[in-house]
C-alpha cells in the first residue's frame, strides 16, 4: 500500500511512479520508520517483482528493432561498462590511495545498469518502446551480463586472490547457450499452454501457467550463474507479438495469445512490481552515514560525478543520432539501483568494504537510483517533442 499511495503521489506531482516506490521503501526501511529490513519474504517477492517486470519488457519489445539496434546497443553497452570501470578503479587507487581490492570493487560497482528502474521510468514516459528505448534495453541486457561475468572475475579475486579463467569461461558459455535455448523452449511450451486453454473448463489457465514458465526460466538461469531477470525477460521475448525463429513455421507468433498473454498478467505484474522499487529503498540504509566525515563528501561527490560523467559517455558515441536521443540514452544508463548494492554488499560481507566505504558507495547508488528517473522526466517534459520517430 505504501508504494502505491507513494506511487500516486509521485505521478500527481508529475514525477515517475517508480520514484515514489523507491521513496516508500526509503520511509519504511531502516533510513526513517524501520519497520521493514530487505530481507526474507519481502526480498523473495521483489525478486519476483523484477523477473515479471522484466517478462512484461520482453513480451512488449519488438525483436526486428530490438535487433535493429544492436550495434548502437553494443557500443552504449561496452563503453558505458569500460568507461566506469576505469575512472571509478583511477579515482579511488591514484587519488584518493584506496586498496587494490577496495578499489577494484568500487570500480565493479559503478559499472552497474539497472534494467528494471531505467525501463519502468521511459515505460511510465511512454517510451518504452522508442527507438532509444530499444537501444537502451539492449545496452542494458549487454550490461547486466558483463555485470555478472565482472561480478564472478572480482569475487574469485576477493576470495582466492586470482583470476578464475575456467569459471568465467564456463558462466560466458553458459549465457550462450541459456539465450539460445530458453527462447525456443518458451515459445513452445506457450502452445502447449493456448491449446490447454481453449478446452480447460477452470479459469486462471493462463497466468499460473506463464507465471510458472516465467519462475522456472528464472530459476534455470540463476542456476547457471547469470541473473534470474534475464530469464523473466527471453520468456516474455518469446511470447512477444513480433517474435521469430530461424526454424519452423510451426511457431510462427499469435499476436492474439501474445496480447491474451499481456492482459491476463497485467494484474500481476502490477501487484509485484512495486515491491521490487520498494525493496530497492528498504536496501539503502542512509541514517548509518557520517555526516560529518570529510573523506565522505569529498569521495561521495568525487565518485557521483565520475560515475555519472563515465557512464553517460559511451552514447555520445553514436553519431548517427540527434543530440537529444544521446543524452537521454546517456541518462538513461546511470542508475546503479539493485544491481550496484549486490556489488557493495559483496564488498562489505566479504570484508573488503569498511562501514564508510560501504556506505560512501551505497550513497552513490542511491543518488543514481533516485534522481535519474527525476531528471529524465524533466528531460522529456522539455525536451521530448525533439525524439519523435
Amino acid at each position: 500500500m505504501a508504494s502505491r499511495l507513494m506511487g500516486e503521489l509521485a505521478v500527481y506531482l508529475r514525477s515517475p511512479a517508480v520514484i515514489g516506490e523507491i521513496v516508500a521503501g526509503v520511509i519504511l526501511g531502516p533510513t526513517l520508520l524501520g519497520f521493514i529490513e530487505a530481507e526474507g519474504l519481502i526480498l523473495i517477492l521483489g525478486e519476483i517483482g523484477i523477473i515479471l517486470l522484466l517478462f512484461e519488457v520482453g513480451l512488449e519489445t519488438d525483436i526486428g528493432e530490438l535487433a535493429k539496434a544492436g550495434v548502437k546497443s553494443v557500443v552504449v553497452a561496452f563503453t558505458g561498462f569500460v568507461l566506469p570501470f576505469v575512472s571509478c578503479f583511477a579515482l579511488s587507487y591514484y587519488l584518493f590511495s584506496l586498496d587494490l581490492q577496495v578499489s577494484l570493487l568500487i570500480a565493479g560497482t559503478m559499472t552497474a545498469t539497472s534494467i528494471g528502474i531505467t525501463m519502468r521510468t521511459l515505460s511510465d514516459l511512454g517510451r518504452g518502446q522508442s527507438r532509444e528505448g530499444h537501444i537502451i534495453l539492449g545496452a542494458a541486457v549487454l550490461d547486466d551480463i558483463m555485470g555478472v561475468l565482472l561480478l564472478a572475475i572480482l569475487f574469485n579475486f576477493v576470495t582466492h586472490g586470482r583470476f578464475d579463467a575456467i569459471g568465467t569461461s564456463r558462466i560466458l558459455l553458459f549465457m550462450f547457450v541459456f539465450f539460445m535455448i530458453a527462447p525456443a523452449l518458451a515459445k513452445s511450451i506457450s502452445y502447449i499452454i493456448h491449446r490447454w486453454e481453449s478446452f480447460s473448463e477452470i479459469p486462471g489457465i493462463v497466468p499460473t501457467s506463464i507465471v510458472s514458465l516465467v519462475l522456472f526460466l528464472a530459476w534455470l538461469s540463476h542456476a547457471i550463474g547469470i541473473p534470474e531477470l534475464l530469464g523473466g525477460f527471453a520468456t516474455g521475448l518469446a511470447l512477444s507479438r513480433r517474435f521469430f525463429l530461424p526454424f519452423g513455421v510451426a511457431l510462427k507468433a499469435n499476436p492474439e495469445f501474445s496480447k491474451h498473454v499481456q492482459e491476463q498478467m497485467k494484474p500481476i505484474i502490477n501487484l509485484f512490481t512495486p515491491i521490487f522499487f520498494a525493496m530497492v529503498g528498504l536496501s539503502l540504509d542512509l541514517s548509518s552515514l557520517d555526516w560529518s566525515s570529510s573523506f565522505f563528501w569529498i569521495f561521495s561527490i568525487s565518485l557521483v560525478a565520475v560515475a555519472i560523467l563515465s557512464k553517460s559517455c559511451g552514447a555520445l558515441l553514436l553519431s548517427s543520432e540527434t543530440l537529444t536521443r544521446r543524452m537521454v540514452i546517456g541518462m538513461s544508463m546511470v542508475p546503479r539501483g539493485e544491481v550496484g548494492l549486490i556489488f557493495a554488499q559483496l564488498g562489505l560481507l566479504s570484508g573488503v568494504f569498511n562501514p564508510e566505504i560501504y556506505t560512501t558507495v551505497v550513497i552513490v547508488i542511491a543518488y543514481t537510483t533516485l534522481f535519474t528517473p527525476f531528471w529524465l522526466r524533466l528531460f522529456y517534459k522539455h525536451y521530448g517533442h525533439l525524439l519523435e520517430d
